[in-house]
């Protein structure tokens, strides 16, 4: 099961934010009237003047916790690449930046649009909640915008009737090659991506139109990918952000991390 950590720093902001406001308006006057009162009477007031703990500990986490709050809800949040899915653009084990106003700011945990600051393009490389999985991060390439017709020939794009182009770089193993390594170009704009030599039941699909607020999504694993062929379009409202560099690489918690793949994401 997920954990829904933007709810869980929401409520952590939220009562910590509460409990040192209810201390500011309501107990700390008392223990400045106490510690009056007992400087007054010559007595050391120091006792009279502390802070609860709690409050003490609402104070001190509120500030920290409200500008992780601020910087991963609006403007930049990591995540970590948790399979093969977009390989080789992006590799088990990369940690990535997603910029979170590229398509709007949007509230936390209500996914609701307050501000529209540019929609996806073709290409673009997307974090977003899947209609199957509606609780849980995916990350795929923008292939195909509301209204777009899509069709897929052994895995050759055709996107509103043209060719996506594409150019083989390697065939692996040598001798006896199983999977190839291209670059394919959406929009003037090139990519890696990899399929496998022997046909796939992902290689073709019937022609696809996106749907008015939908996108389509794929990996550029493309035989190795759930992606809108299994699950469907993915809704304006579920997008999460646009993924743009590549800052980490940590194959395996007893592994030294890695930062030669650091860069952006094309």
């Amino acid at each position: 099961m997920d954990i829904n950590f933007p709810l869980i720093l929401l409520l952590l902001v939220a009562v910590t934010g509460a409990i040192w406001l209810f201390d500011a308006l309501f107990l700390a006057r008392g223990r400045r009237a106490a510690a009056a009162k007992a400087a007054g009477e010559g007595v050391h007031g120091s006792e009279a003047v502390r802070e609860p703990v709690l409050v003490e500990y609402a104070k001190s986490f509120f500030p920290v916790l409200a500008i992780v709050f601020v910087l991963r809800s609006f403007l930049v949040e990591p995540f970590q690449i948790p399979s093969a899915s977009m390989d080789p653009t992006l590799i088990e084990g990369d940690f990535i930046l997603v910029n979170k106003f590229a398509y709007g700011l949007r509230l936390p945990v209500s996914r609701t649009k307050v501000m529209n600051l540019g929609e996806p393009k073709r290409g673009d490389v997307m974090v977003f909640f899947p209609p199957h999985m509606n609780d849980t991060y995916y990350i795929k390439r923008v292939i195909g915008l509301p209204g777009d017709e899509i069709r897929v020939v052994n895995n050759v794009l055709y996107i509103n009737g043209k060719v996506a182009p594409q150019e083989l770089i390697q065939a692996l193993p040598p001798g006896n090659p199983q999977k190839e390594f291209l670059w394919e170009e959406i929009d003037g704009k090139r990519h890696l991506m990899a399929k496998r030599v022997t046909p796939s039941r992902y290689g073709n699909t019937r022609t696809i139109v996106v749907p008015e607020g939908h996108y389509f999504m794929m990996g550029d694993n493309r035989d190795n990918s759930l992606d809108s062929r299994e699950w469907g379009f993915v809704p304006e409202k579920d997008i999460v952000g646009k993924a743009f560099a590549i800052w980490m690489h940590w194959d395996k918690l007893l592994s030294l991390p890695s930062f030669e793949r650091v860069g952006g994401i094309e």
